[in-house]
């Protein structure tokens, strides 16, 4: 079984930056991709950034330019450098990987945490 921890967030103003990790801990897996989606009150989860095992990138156009996704294949780990806050990024920040664990294929979330960008 494979886990996340996350850690990061909080409570920032406008124009400000955070930042969020993410760790994934278990036996005999490999991620493919890892990434962040998030959830605003009301809203539908949306994908945020992701990275695959190679290094490619794919980010939501309303953070590119502002957002960084990076990743540490030793540690199974990814980070979101969040900057130019605005208080539309408001939302619950997940960080999801999937990949292969033994002779089964994995998708997994971490517990969520909370970023709110006051104006």
């Amino acid at each position: 079984q494979v886990q996340l921890g996350e850690s990061g967030g909080g409570l920032v103003q406008a124009g400000g930056s955070l930042s969020l990790s993410c760790t994934a801990s278990g036996t005999q897996f490999s991620i493919n991709t890892m990434g962040w989606l998030r959830q605003a009150p009301g809203k539908q989860r949306e994908l945020v950034a992701a990275v695959t095992a190679d290094g490619n990138t794919n980010y939501a156009d309303s953070v590119k330019g502002r957002f960084t996704i990076s990743r540490d294949n030793v540690k199974n780990a990814v980070f979101l450098q969040m900057n130019s806050l605005k208080p539309e990024d408001t939302a619950v920040y997940y960080c999801h990987a999937e990949g292969i664990a033994g002779p089964f294929k994995f998708e997994t979330w971490g517990q969520g945490t909370q970023v709110t960008v006051s104006s």
